[in-house]
């Protein structure tokens, strides 16, 4: 697992605050619906304005370093052949 200084350096080129579709660049591509899910769910902490989901930068890396990120990659490296 990396750190936060490497995260924080690695997305150093997006702003603080982030768009729905440069979380899921940051998360590698991830899908649309898993990603609206993560946000609905507060499984990642955003803020809606006039209908557009916000998610500070801090709260993706809080993400990536958290438990259920890693269970997750887990899952989907089972599922590569």
């Amino acid at each position: 697992m990396q750190s936060r200084k490497y995260y924080e350096a690695y997305w150093s080129q997006y702003d603080d605050v982030v768009s729905l579709n440069e979380f899921r660049k940051m998360l590698g591509g991830l899908g649309e619906v898993q990603a609206r899910r993560l946000l609905q769910n507060k499984t990642v902490k955003s803020f809606k304005i006039r209908g557009e989901y916000h998610i500070p930068k801090q709260c993706v890396i809080d993400y990536v370093l958290s438990t259920h990120y890693a269970k997750y990659r887990q899952i989907l490296k089972a599922q590569i052949p």
